[in-house]
């Protein structure tokens, strides 16, 4: 019986297989990067390649994961419902695809990003492979999604040599660590069963809401360093504390005895995290006077 069962049409299908909407977790930061390096004055041809760049990418990383966890997501409940979506073949191909996209964009952005396409093929790809071996496959997705806003800055200036971006980066990397440690409380259990290594499954669903605070704290102060490096005024210093209310109100809410409250956690506050911050950089360089 073939694996893609599902009647709707490919794209939509497609958009739900690599979870489409979650790109507003790393997209928003790619687009403060090259803001903030192009002091607001970008290239319409370089905005449109890194767009290119970043939906190549992360559809390739997101199909690869999904290949990875094929079987396994088979037997999760929350997640069984994925290999009705797209045939292997299928995603093998638009894995490929995505990919070769995603090199050509960054060969038409500048030689930096081309010679560093390789780096983040591997770093985008290898996070899918770090549950089998390691309790902090969480960090390994942070630092899948701090690519963003280092490629999008390499974009721009062709040079890696500022400090300021990687404070941008280091901040995605805690964030994104500390809220996939809350998503993946849902899981402990079943990956428990499966011998997989996530930090829930491994040290306890207290200990991962705990680390996740920390982390999130650290995100705090290293998005309040990158916006004081960057130069950025009061705009993003009103969406800061609002990134700030909503990592308080995230981990209020957060409650793994209740799936619906993760999922509000998951999505909708982190969403408003980067969303929030990205309107507060456009408004810094188009409204301030």
């Amino acid at each position: 019986m073939p694996n893609a069962v599902s009647t709707k049409p490919f794209l939509l299908r497609l958009g739900e297989f690599i979870r489409f909407s979650h790109t507003i977790f790393a997209l928003p930061f790619a687009l403060i990067a090259m803001l903030v390096a192009g002091n607001g004055r970008v290239p319409l041809a370089v905005l449109g390649w890194i767009l290119v760049c970043m939906v190549g990418a992360r559809t390739g990383a997101m199909c690869f994961n999904r290949l990875a966890d094929w079987e396994i997501d088979k037997e999760n409940p929350r997640t069984a419902v994925r290999h009705t979506l797209l045939g292997k073949s299928s995603a093998w191909v638009v894995f490929a695809l995505s990919l070769a996209v995603s090199v050509f964009a960054a060969w038409k952005l500048n030689p930096l990003c081309f010679y560093l396409s390789p780096v983040m093929i591997v770093l985008i790809t290898f996070y899918s492979l770090t549950k089998r071996f390691t309790a902090y496959s969480h960090f390994f997705l942070g630092l899948a999604l701090s690519v963003a806003p280092m490629g999008a800055w390499a974009a721009v200036r062709g040079e890696l040599w500022t400090v300021t971006p990687y404070f941008l980066a280091a901040a995605v990397v805690c964030w994104v660590f500390g809220f996939d440690l809350i998503y993946s409380t849902l899981d402990a259990d079943f990956d428990r069963q499966k011998g997989l290594f996530s930090f829930p499954s491994r040290f306890g669903i207290p200990a991962a809401l705990r680390l996740a605070k920390g982390l999130h704290i650290v995100a705090g102060m290293a998005f309040f360093v990158f916006g004081w490096l960057a130069g950025l005024g009061r705009f993003y210093w009103v969406a800061w504390l609002v990134v700030v209310a909503a990592l308080i109100w995230e981990h209020r809410i957060a409650n793994p005895e209740n799936p619906a409250s993760i999922n509000e956690a998951f999505f909708n506050v982190n969403a408003l995290v980067s969303m929030s911050l990205l309107a507060g950089v456009l408004l810094n360089y188009y409204l301030s006077v």
